[in-house]
């Protein structure tokens, strides 16, 4: 099919606009569509195929001649932006927050009939069935040494939750054989140091019983022949992070890889949380046993076992994809072999809805390796699932309420939440969340942060319905209103970002501690340049993050710009990492009458077309460049003679990636190509991540500019 973009009769790049009709979504279709409809992507720049991709848009399109007359367009909407520049951010923020949830009934994501099985609900409840002898260890829950009992059942005081809410925490630092420097930190009193066992046996970590023997099984493709002689059936990685998840501590990872180590983290967390429902369930079903047998007037006090609504486990990831495969995850570990297969409800339906035709994708497409393991599968992003587990069985599609586990994308459980003063909006099923997963989560900077900042104030509130809990099962944490202090949270990342770091550092509360990984990188991606180019990085000065972004603005239009107007500074692009600089500015430049065309991630593919075209030819002088159009596409711009970033990118291997673009330029006018980055002391974790940490501690310490060659060596 072709790009939904298409269809429009008329290109408003004018960005508030577009966001209302749903952005995000139309850029994922694109990365799904035809053969036919990108052709434009094979990178051969070849004019008979621009021509023909331009005449079948504007033939769509009618009204539209030239990129200039694109531009035209455009600029209805653009000065007020530009006005209003200072503050636009949150205000854009808060826009795009709203537009997200127009979505929902949006016939391209399937949700304007959202199945829920209502089928299985009483063979799947909590409150009438029991546990069975057979299915696990009825006296597992009741060892003092599991970790799930120890934390759940810990009774904190009035004194410790005052302290947790107004004293700050206190940090202790270790270095780890594989995780490297790990640092721990807690308001509660300072507790022994957190050493990671070096080895361990899987009986030693109280595993709920099927699991003891299906890990081994499903983990083994992970596994080296050196892993074996100390554990044979956990990584180095996954040992030393099931430790810290299994003592029920936060965790922040922010060097997950798609490449490398994404589904080797992905099963040990999957581990965790089957592990958690398990036996939060198993304790659940052999009280109702206990309460059955027992005598009339007994005190069942000792039977609170559960939360205010039923949901423990809350998984967000990016794509349909990531969800399919923890799924089968979840499958393969309560299969304890072929006999003994677990009944899985709806499980057709899953398939079709989350997986995707291998054919759809089209062929001869060049792109990185981490592209292809980032964008594998069914990528749409708003998706939404209960799951239920019940001993030998699973629920998919199950009701929020009935469910355990719930998965789901930013997006897809941003339209549940909804926003105040809406009249359809629930986040109850919140209350009681014990274990929240947030995978992948850089992906979410380059979707919409403003959803997880949503999810994360309206998670573990009081419900504002009892939802027919039985309030003598329910724990006196819950009653408290203190479940935020219990639950985990394990955030993974691929970087290091402020943005990521706030959520862990305001968001997490648990009286256990956080750890979180802090590695330092020393060569940076600068190293992995193959093109001889001469780097400025210049300083700017500011005294807040906030008036960064105004005194970035000024230093570019004073310093910067006037250095490039010369025509000879031509083929000059300009990477721009946030959105709303983009639109500050493209206004700009428009105010200004500058020769220039753009690329955002709203641009259509034939406007793409011409601009990179008039790029190429040197018709157009300038190129602004965002960098979501870069992390969804991904294209080879050629015609680069002059960089300028105007941040540093958000993906450090972005800046190594960009730079080597110059390789597409005829090599005889590489003496007169440059590199300017524009950076300040608040980048200095994406700095170190470009230049590597020795020299980022000399730029922040100078107050001059640098100029570094690289020569294709380093």
């Amino acid at each position: 099919q072709s790009d939904d973009s298409d269809k429009s009769s008329k290109e408003s790049d004018s960005e508030t606009e577009v966001e209302q009709v749903s952005g995000y979504h139309k850029l994922l279709a694109t990365l799904k569509t035809s053969p036919e409809s990108e052709s434009e992507e094979e990178e051969d720049e070849s004019e008979s195929e621009e021509a023909e991709e331009s005449e079948a848009e504007m033939g769509s399109e009618g009204s539209q001649e030239t990129g200039e007359a694109e531009e035209g367009i455009e600029d209805k909407n653009d000065v007020p932006e530009e006005e209003e520049a200072t503050d636009t951010a949150e205000q854009m923020l808060s826009q795009e927050q709203a537009d997200g949830t127009d979505t929902s009934c949006d016939p391209c994501h399937g949700v304007i009939e959202e199945f829920t099985d209502v089928k299985h609900e009483s063979e799947f409840s909590l409150e009438t069935n029991f546990m069975e002898e057979e299915s696990g260890d009825c006296n597992a829950d009741r060892r003092d040494s599991n970790p799930f009992k120890q934390h759940m059942d810990k009774e904190l005081e009035e004194k410790e939750i005052e302290k947790m809410s107004t004293l700050p925490k206190t940090s202790s630092q270790s270095q780890w054989p594989r995780l490297g420097q790990v640092v721990f930190s807690s308001t509660l009193e300072k507790q022994k140091t957190f050493k990671a066992d070096k080895e361990f046996d899987v009986k030693q970590l109280h595993l709920h019983k099927p699991l003891e023997s299906t890990w081994p099984k499903v983990n083994k493709q992970f596994l080296s022949a050196a892993d074996k002689p100390t554990d044979s059936s956990f990584t180095p990685l996954q040992r030393e992070l099931f430790c810290i998840m299994n003592s029920y501590r936060d965790l922040f990872y922010p060097e997950r890889s798609a490449l490398t180590n994404g589904e080797e983290i992905r099963h040990a967390y999957c581990l965790h949380a089957l592990n958690h429902v398990l036996k939060a369930n198993a304790q659940v079903l052999s009280n109702n046993a206990r309460r059955r047998d027992r005598k009339p007037g007994t005190d069942t006090d000792d039977h609170r076992d559960q939360g205010l609504t039923r949901p423990k486990v809350l998984m967000i990831v990016p794509f349909r994809e990531c969800a399919l495969r923890i799924v089968h995850l979840f499958i393969s570990l309560l299969e304890v072999n072929d006999k003994k297969k677990i009944d899985v409800s709806n499980k057709k339906r899953f398939k079709g809805e989350y997986g995707s035709d291998p054919e759809e994708k089209p062929p001869n497409l060049k792109r990185p390796e981490d592209y292809e393991a980032v964008f594998a599968g069914n990528i749409d992003d708003h998706f939404r699932i209960g799951i239920a587990i019940l001993q030998k069985s699973m629920r998919l599609y199950a009701p929020f309420y009935s469910s355990d586990i719930i998965i789901a994308s930013p997006l897809g459980i941003r339209t549940v939440i909804g926003a105040e003063g809406e009249k359809k909006r629930d986040f109850d099923f919140l209350s009681s969340i014990e274990i929240l997963i947030i995978d992948q989560a850089d992906i979410y900077l380059m979707q919409n942060w403003e959803h997880v900042l949503h999810l994360m104030k309206h998670i573990n509130l009081l419900p504002l319905d009892s939802h027919g809990v039985d309030f003598s099962r329910v724990r006196m944490l819950n009653l408290n209103n203190w479940s935020k202090y219990y639950r985990q949270t394990l955030l993974f990342s691929a970087l290091q970002d402020p943005q990521i770091n706030s959520v862990f550092n305001k968001h997490c509360f648990n009286y256990m501690g956080q750890v979180a990984i802090r590695n330092v990188p020393l060569t940076g991606s600068i190293s992995h340049i193959v093109v001889q180019l001469p780097h400025v990085f210049r300083r700017l000065e500011a005294d807040s993050v906030t008036s960064m972004i105004d005194g970035r603005f000024q230093f570019f239009i004073d310093k910067v710009l006037p250095e490039y107007r010369d025509a000879i500074m031509s083929h000059t692009l300009i990477y721009v990492p946030s959105y709303f600089d983009y639109v500050r500015l493209r206004n700009y430049f428009k105010k200004e009458d500058l020769n220039f065309t753009h690329i955002c991630e709203y641009t259509k593919k034939a406007a793409v077309c011409r601009a990179r075209r008039f790029f190429l030819k040197g018709e157009k002088q300038f190129l602004l460049f965002t960098e979501r159009f870069h992390f969804y596409k991904r294209y080879t711009i050629k015609g680069i003679r002059n960089l300028i970033f105007y941040e540093l990118p958000t993906y450090s291997h972005f800046y190594s990636e960009i730079c080597n673009m110059l390789k597409a330029t005829d090599s005889g006018v590489d003496a007169t190509w440059t590199c300017t980055v524009l950076y300040s002391k608040y980048d200095a974790q994406k700095l170190a991540a470009v230049v590597g940490i020795d020299r980022t501690a000399q730029m922040l310490q100078s107050k001059k500019n640098v100029h570094l060659f690289v020569t294709g060596e380093n």
